[in-house]
């Protein structure tokens, strides 16, 4: 039984949506949260979280003198902190080699020195793209290529190579030396605490700020949406119950093109569906994203229990207009960022 474990990256959205769950769900375990506290990272994450059960460190992953010390004291590390934003990667590749290549290193060589169960938290994009459904509409009901943990490794742009790089050292350390390790690849997450330079929290707080929301190219781009609770359920049933050696892909059948997505958010923000901006388009866009967890569900059992968009979109929103304070000091400099790339 896990009784303490470290979540790298526990303050940024998708790990403090772990941290949450794990501590809602899973009264007998505690956690130490290893965080850089970069942008992307906030400590405001953790508010209202119990300090006896979680403890913040604010560190460098790539610190191997921090990492050895607080691995040895645990029972397992769930990998979440990574630098992950596309645009971000194009513009400076240089942390995306250090944070997703190095400092994965730093963390399985420290687990295999102590014998601690490891968990790393990967993406769908490590596999490229895939051609467009004509059957998309019907929201995944229909027949089309999904990725599957044998698809082969085909990243498109510096994040998800150095991703995609973090995977293969944990399959070699795996093989090698023995690290008792699991990997999960999820699809685009969305709900509360996500930073608001990613593509729904942006649509989102535009509209509130009374800014027109903005739309990459013609919309046609497709993601395989996920409600982050769902992630976080996932990536502990693999923690506790995976097969060592194993990747497991995490999805929920949620494939929606991104013009879709902007529409419907306009919708039930009171808005015209048309009421937004078409920009130019990010250089090497994926086309499209679907994720095949058959594995996952049938050998672990696991189901998503937030399965209807529309009503996790709206707790989503509900969540960016009572939690301004989140990120509306932030807003300015997010969008100004994106202007000087004419986006």
């Amino acid at each position: 039984m896990l009784k303490n474990i470290i979540v790298t990256g526990g303050a940024g959205f998708v790990g403090s949506n772990f941290v949450r769950y794990v501590i809602n769900n899973h009264p007998e375990v505690n956690i130490i949260v290893l965080d850089k506290l970069t942008y992307a990272g906030n400590r405001a994450n953790l508010v209202g979280l119990p300090q006896n059960r979680v403890r913040l460190v604010v560190g460098d992953i790539c610190n191997k003198e921090l990492v050895d010390k607080l691995v040895s004291k645990t029972d397992a590390v769930v990998h979440y902190a990574a630098e992950s934003h596309n645009d971000n990667s194009l513009l400076n590749p240089d942390p995306f080699i250090q944070t997703n290549i190095v400092g994965t290193t730093v963390l399985i060589n420290a687990c295999r020195k102590y014998n601690v169960r490891y968990h790393h938290i990967s993406t769908d994009e490590v596999y490229g793209d895939l051609p467009l459904r004509k059957d998309l509409p019907e929201h995944g009901k229909g027949k089309g290529e999904k990725f599957t943990s044998d698809s082969p490794y085909r990243p498109s742009s510096p994040y998800s190579s150095t991703k995609a790089s973090s995977d293969l050292l944990v399959r070699a350390w795996i093989r090698s030396f023995g690290l008792r390790a699991t990997i999960s690849n999820c699809s685009n997450n969305y709900g509360p605490f996500q930073h608001i330079e990613k593509f729904i929290p942006r649509q989102i707080t535009n509209i509130l700020s009374g800014i027109r929301p903005k739309l990459y190219g013609t919309g046609k781009n497709v993601r395989d949406w996920i409600y982050t609770d769902d992630h976080s359920s996932a990536v502990w049933k693999i923690l506790t119950e995976g097969k060592i050696g194993e990747t497991y892909l995490i999805g929920s059948d949620g494939e929606r093109d991104n013009k879709e997505v902007l529409e419907l958010i306009l919708r039930i923000m009171g808005k015209p569906s048309n009421a937004y901006d078409q920009v130019k388009d990010r250089p090497g866009h994926d086309l499209r994203y679907g994720i095949d967890a058959t594995k996952l569900r049938k050998e672990l059992g696991w189901r998503p229990k937030h399965t209807d968009f529309k009503l996790g979109l709206k707790s989503t929103i509900n969540w960016y207009t009572e939690h301004e304070n989140w990120w509306s000091a932030e807003k300015d400099i997010v969008e100004s960022k994106y202007a000087k790339n004419g986006q």
